[in-house]
């Protein structure tokens, strides 16, 4: 029985930590001793990557907006780096003036962007996913951050749109967003996103293709001695997924390639106490979230009157399955995308993760 109590504790614990606690001694700690990046209005010579694979639909408007962004012509390059798609996108980037179209064999995402960044001669490389669009100073802002020398990555904030639908992930980006300024803040990001980001060129480290940028390069940065920041101001929108079970399917494909940096990825080498304590935080513990939800589901049944403590906690436990069952709204993406991290695991472990990748759309 004392196994089971230890493991009771330590899940609820551990759950409690990395979705309550943490966030607000992030915020706090971040509002005591900050670490400030030294900003300023330059105007680097930047490379805008959009790696892309059957995006026939959305790629024009994509181009579209980037060639409207308030950012010296001269000194801007746009790529559409293409994953050998098979649709027209290809055919309709090479329309716009100035566009270069990179045609890749089939790889993979980060591959494609491999291959566009090694063509690259700009100071900076910025990247951007194929289904969203900038605001017009985005790329401006985004830059800023370089005019300190210790940073080597910033990422923007990326904004849901509102939509019809049953889907909560605008919720989740608001805490998101919260959670990595305050990381920001303190040392360096955890994570970024596809849609609004940027490395200095010098610095771009060619990864694993499986692995993807968003989780891997902060931490490879962190780890060569640089910074990884967050730009508030840059905005990138997107619209959601219409549903919490289409999310659902988009946060297990997502989470597969998580899974494979968090076990081979090396994540807690060489990142001092701080930054360890982020990754660990954000990153190993949320993955796990799933997997402790059951745990502690498994241990407060075979708890039950054996103090009231397990009897609350498995109430509570009880209601949120409820309240997910029945549809309300964020108690189901809540459960959905936890359970997504347990799905993803499984995935991983039974057939590993593969580098292609199609766009998720209904």
């Amino acid at each position: 029985m004392i196994v089971v109590v230890v493991l009771f504790w330590l899940s609820l614990a551990a759950l409690a930590w990395t979705h309550l606690a943490y966030p607000a001694f992030a915020a706090a700690l971040a509002r005591a001793r900050s670490r400030p990046v030294a900003k300023a209005d330059t105007e680097p010579l930047v490379t805008i990557v959009v790696a892309a694979y059957n995006e026939e639909t959305v790629i024009a408007r994509r181009v579209e907006n980037l060639l409207e962004l308030d950012y010296p012509r001269e000194k801007l390059r746009i790529v559409v780096t293409s994953d050998a798609s098979t649709d027209h996108t290809e055919e309709i980037a090479l329309q716009y003036p100035g566009v270069t179209v990179v045609t890749n064999p089939r790889g993979g995402k980060v591959a494609a962007q491999d291959r566009a960044v090694r063509q690259a001669r700009s100071e900076i490389v910025a990247f951007s996913d194929a289904n969203c669009t900038w605001s017009l100073d985005a790329l401006r802002k985004l830059v800023r951050a370089f005019a300190d020398p210790d940073v080597a990555y910033v990422c923007g904030q990326l904004r849901i749109l509102d939509a019809e639908g049953s889907n909560r992930e605008g919720l989740y980006w608001r805490y998101e967003m919260g959670v990595r300024e305050a990381e920001s803040r303190l040392a360096s990001v955890t994570g970024g996103n596809g849609s609004i980001y940027a490395v200095r060129r010098s610095d771009y480290v060619e990864v694993d293709p499986r692995f993807g940028h968003d989780l891997s390069l902060p931490y490879l940065m962190v780890q060569r001695g640089r910074r990884a920041v967050y730009e508030p101001g840059a905005h990138a929108f997107e619209k959601p997924t219409p549903t919490n079970e289409t999310e659902y399917r988009r946060k297990v494909r997502m989470f597969e390639h998580c899974w494979l940096i968090v076990l081979r990825g090396r994540m807690l080498r060489r990142l001092g106490f701080l930054y360890g304590l982020e990754i660990l935080s954000h990153r190993h513990l949320r993955y796990a979230s799933g997997i402790l939800h059951v745990i502690l589901l498994a241990t407060s049944i075979a708890l039950v009157a054996h103090g009231w403590v397990y009897d609350v906690v498995l109430a509570a436990q009880l209601a949120l399955l409820a309240a997910a069952a029945a549809g309300l709204g964020i108690a189901r993406y809540y459960v959905l995308i936890t359970w997504a991290t347990v799905v993803a695991l499984w995935n991983y472990l039974r057939r590993g993760v593969p580098a292609n990748w199609e766009p998720l759309r209904e």
